[in-house]
């Protein structure tokens, strides 16, 4: 184990990929240089030719990036702000989500697409905005969202190796966040939740960044006697059901927690998940802060998403319900 920021153990798992599989290479703009965020540093001095610099095209590198893949490659695509994911839609929705399907299961495409989200470097609102929601209705597609280094690298390593093509979020926040991490080549399943603060008088369900937030908010709540428990989905396709459920089943009161705007979220998805496994166990309404409805704000994109503070003022709201 060592302390590594985010943009290192997403350097460190792509190298571990490479290392293995021959068949793996990284493509996207400026990444022999490292990228708009250094996260593919010193990977083209040895690996050579399989770190490949494209035009600033989205559309076009992601149809590449899926043809490499039904050929039998197995690429890491970096689109550099996941914004620009809304250019690449059709190869993403339309091919490599269908391919297998549409080939009677014989044809796998292993193809993960890394891509920069999220709130905080104020960056505009064509460079800051949260992408999932965009693509969590396409069959076919498996999305990891990680909140730290150890679950990035982790989650990276097995979304490369995973015969689906997989969308794998990475906050920008978190290039910048410090964690202890293996060192070496690990794997951390696709779909599996993880308890990262267990508790017993409210759940709180979050995903990639935002979840540091969730546990800094529960910090505050245990001072004033409530005990939240956290469970970070890491993956939202496919959805780790069971660990909603056991949660909320434990708690009997759920709050959900995203950056992305309220409306829309995926946070709809977990209440209606908890709602069917779990209604006769639930105390209280199910609860849901989300980024309000505005494109991100130029110099203050903070301001959209949910606070600390607000965390902890809803939960109190919430255990007295």
């Amino acid at each position: 184990m060592s302390e590594k920021t985010g943009a290192v153990a997403v350097n460190e798992a792509m190298a571990e990929a490479m290392r293995r599989d021959k068949d793996v290479f990284l493509m996207g703009e400026d990444v022999r240089n490292g990228g708009a965020f250094t996260v593919s540093k010193g990977l083209a001095k040895e690996f050579g030719d399989r770190i490949m610099n494209t035009p600033l095209a989205e559309a076009v590198i992601t149809g590449a990036a899926t043809g490499a893949a039904v050929a039998g490659l197995r690429p890491i695509l970096e689109i550099m702000f996941a914004d620009c994911m809304g250019i690449a839609a059709d190869h993403i929705i339309n091919s490599a989500a269908k391919m297998n399907y549409l080939c009677d299961g014989k044809t796998p495409c292993p193809l993960t697409i890394r891509a920069a989200e999220g709130y905080g470097l104020n960056l505009g609102c064509h460079h800051s905005q949260i992408a999932e929601s965009w693509f969590l209705n396409t069959p076919g597609l498996k999305m990891v969202v990680p909140s730290n280094p150890n679950d990035a690298k982790g989650l990276l390593i097995s979304s490369v190796e995973d015969n689906n093509p997989v969308i794998f979020l990475e906050h920008k926040k978190l290039y910048f966040m410090k964690g202890e991490a293996p060192d070496g080549y690990y794997k951390i399943p696709i779909g599996k939740a993880d308890v990262k603060r267990e508790g017993k008088d409210l759940t709180i369900v979050s995903w990639g960044y935002e979840v540091n937030d969730v546990l800094t908010a529960a910090a505050e709540m245990e001072k004033e006697g409530i005990s939240a428990e956290v469970v970070d989905l890491r993956t939202l396709r496919p959805l780790d059901t069971e660990a909603i459920c056991a949660s909320v089943k434990k708690t009997g009161r759920l709050m959900i927690v995203h950056e992305a705007p309220k409306f829309g979220g995926f946070g709809g998805e977990v209440a209606a998940t908890a709602a069917e496994c779990a209604f006769e166990h639930l105390k209280a309404p199910v609860v849901r802060l989300g980024g309000k409805e505005c494109p991100v704000p130029f110099g203050v994109e903070t301001a959209i998403i949910p606070k600390i503070g607000e965390i902890v003022e809803a939960a109190k709201k919430l255990k007295k319900a």
